[in-house]
């Protein structure tokens, strides 16, 4: 009897052990998702701020350009068009920005010129365009994700003349771009733009839905489209995460120049990515270093440097970044560039890069 009593007793004890241990096991799983969850996103919005800063550094050193100011100010539209055209052109060849566009607008949102395509001079964009309408209020320079014809990365510059405003420079990057980046971190990006804005993004109407959202770029990875679907939408909206079948999805808002609420950043990893990343890494997504960083904050109070023109500063500042491989071209585009120079002015950028000042005087 005492034997059959120990052992009942035993079976209880062992029982509730096993289920203690799965329990916790559960909990400790659960801890860890949200811990990696919090991490993950943390680094997402650190590499989107970042993506912001270096589109705006950028357009604002290309919208100090004289010659976008002369050809405002002569009103020559083709001037524009070949101005903005050879800029793309060239990052385009020797540089990430693969996606990269370019428009000058008037001082009421009619299109100037654009670096893709002619014929549009004269057409108004701001009735879809309702980001336009913050600078009719506060004329200053905006980068943000925005809705359109297509959802992009835009920055708006206004281009300043002595005593009024030329025009606005815009630089626009599919968003297409930044996935791929992620991509490479081994993140899926799923950008879903809420279906409200599709009366004025006419170049979106084919795109396939997710849950309500329209997918915005085009470089999905379609053999996730099936798992998205399947995941529980108001678990994943309510707590941020979600983990099925060795997948971690994360929602993150996305949110425009004015800090409105347009649609959801959808991020999916597979356990043997997420498995290898380290919580102490601070840019998980980030190629760029604080000295990089650095250097976008200076450019705004150094927009040209010594250069001619902002396009050439850019271009010559891209070489120490590329692999070896890669300098080859770019190295043959920035002698003919610099050959362009004179001497006082070669030693002048030398200066000015060392010891961020201008030097005056005559070189012998």
């Amino acid at each position: 009897m005492f034997n059959k009593i120990s052992i009942i007793l035993s079976s209880i004890i062992l029982i509730s052990l096993l289920f203690s241990f799965l329990f916790f096991a559960k909990e400790t799983k659960e801890d860890r998702l949200l811990l990696l969850s919090d991490h993950i996103i943390s680094n997402f919005r650190d590499t989107l701020s970042l993506e912001m800063a270096n589109l705006l550094s950028f357009s604002l050193a290309l919208s100090q350009d004289g010659e976008l100011k002369n050809a405002l100010i002569d009103d020559d539209e083709n001037m524009g068009y070949e101005i903005l055209s050879n800029i793309t052109t060239r990052f385009k060849k020797y540089t990430h920005l693969k996606s990269l566009r370019m428009q000058i607008l008037t001082p009421d949102f009619f299109i100037f010129s654009r670096s893709w395509n002619q014929g549009f001079e004269g057409m108004p964009i701001w009735w879809f365009r309702d980001d336009l309408n913050r600078l009719k209020i506060n004329i200053s320079p905006k980068v943000g994700v925005e809705t359109g014809r297509l959802l992009t990365f835009k920055a708006t510059i206004p281009i300043r003349g002595v005593k009024k405003i030329l025009g606005y420079l815009e630089v626009i990057k599919l968003i297409d771009e930044f996935a791929l980046k992620l991509r490479k971190s081994g993140v899926e990006l799923f950008a879903l733009m809420d279906k409200k804005y599709l009366k004025k993004a006419s170049l979106m109407r084919d795109f396939p839905y997710v849950n309500s959202y329209i997918i915005a770029n085009q470089n999905y990875n379609r053999a996730m489209l099936s798992k998205i679907k399947s995941v529980d939408w108001t678990l994943l909206k309510d707590r941020g995460y979600v983990y099925k079948n060795n997948f971690l999805y994360l929602l993150e808002s996305m949110y425009n120049g004015e800090e409105k609420s347009i649609g959801e950043y959808l991020l999916v990893i597979h356990k043997d990515d997420f498995n290898r990343y380290d919580m102490n890494n601070k840019s998980l997504f980030t190629q760029f270093s604080n000295q990089d960083i650095k250097e976008v904050v200076e450019s705004f109070q150094y927009p040209y440097c010594s250069f001619n023109s902002s396009s050439d500063r850019d271009l010559i500042a891209m070489l120490p970044k590329l692999k070896p491989e890669d300098k080859k071209e770019l190295e043959i585009e920035a002698k003919k560039i610099l050959e362009g120079y004179t001497k006082n002015e070669l030693i002048d950028i030398i200066l000015h890069n060392n010891h961020q000042e201008r030097k005056i005087g005559e070189i012998e």
